[in-house]
């Protein structure tokens, strides 16, 4: 088998893959929380994307991805068989979750595939898990069935309520937490509004919330400052100071306002490969 060589491919929903990237060294190191860095091609960009699950014994290391732009695009078009230029990892800062005894782990979106290998860690501690996960509607839901195996309640909301129960997954966390349920942590991971959300409901409960930056990392090794964040009134960066951070203590706003500032970029890049690859098939 070659370094890099995608082993294997799911589609999640129709904007949402998973590939598992034969990728040994980083495999045998990987902890839920981190993060590797990749490249489709020689002159390729470098993308961040979280470690999803990984099989020391396989030499597997586990993404999932969202299509929202040029770099994604290009990823999703590669198969079975077919290999990464490279990848780096695993970096980052593990999530701390030794000690925990009851912990509301709670995802958004694409978030859930960051939310997973945390809850599973946690499964596996030995801690009391409850998982809330959250989607637009029923298309988009992914990894439900993981999210049950290694929860001890599980919670599905939809915004639309075509899934689960309608509503956001504020209120499924408050209903939880007003029926009586006393939790040393939530770990909130999804877009950066949710998590903001959560926070601010947390804070009347007194309860500890950790969130995950890796919304807004771009560069992930801290030397393009993208992901520059404040925390508690200091300057941290997402990628090397984190993910995680103290939710109650980070300034959302900002981070909200700095991740607008590459969407049209974004777009425009994403239209251009798009142009690309229906001209090489001759649309």
């Amino acid at each position: 088998m070659k370094l890099y060589e995608i082993t294997a491919k799911t589609s999640l929903n129709p904007t949402v893959s998973r590939i598992a990237v034969y990728a040994p060294r980083i495999a045998i190191k990987a902890q839920a929380g981190q993060f590797v860095i990749l490249r489709v091609d020689a002159d390729g960009e470098r993308i961040p994307l979280t470690v999803a699950d990984f099989d020391r014994r396989a030499g597997t290391v586990t993404v999932i991805y969202q299509i929202v732009g040029a770099t994604t695009l290009k990823l999703d078009g590669l198969r079975v068989g077919e290999c990464l230029h490279d990848l780096v990892g695993p970096l980052g800062r593990p999530t701390e979750l030794e000690g925990l005894r009851s912990v509301a782990v709670v995802g958004g979106g694409v978030g859930c595939a960051i939310a997973l290998p945390t809850a599973k860690k946690l499964h596996e501690l030995g801690a009391t898990v409850h998982s809330v996960i959250g989607f637009r509607n029923k298309d988009l839901v992914i990894l439900k069935d993981e999210f049950q195996a290694v929860s001890d309640e599980f919670v599905l909301v939809t915004d639309d309520g075509s899934a689960g129960r309608k509503g956001l997954v504020t209120d499924a966390l408050k209903a939880l937490i007003d029926s009586g349920n006393k939790y040393d942590e939530v770990i909130a991971i999804g877009p950066l509004a949710m998590m903001k959300f959560i926070c601010r409901l947390t804070e009347t409960y007194g309860i500890k919330t950790v969130v995950s930056m890796n919304p807004i990392m771009i560069d992930g090794t801290g030397m393009c400052g993208g992901c520059r964040i404040t925390v508690g009134g200091e300057m941290k960066f997402a990628c090397v100071d984190g993910p995680d951070f103290d939710g109650h203590k980070v300034d959302f706003d900002e981070a909200i306002e700095r991740g607008r500032m590459y969407a049209d970029f974004e777009r425009r890049a994403y239209e251009k490969e798009c142009n690309l690859l229906k001209g090489a098939h001759g649309e």
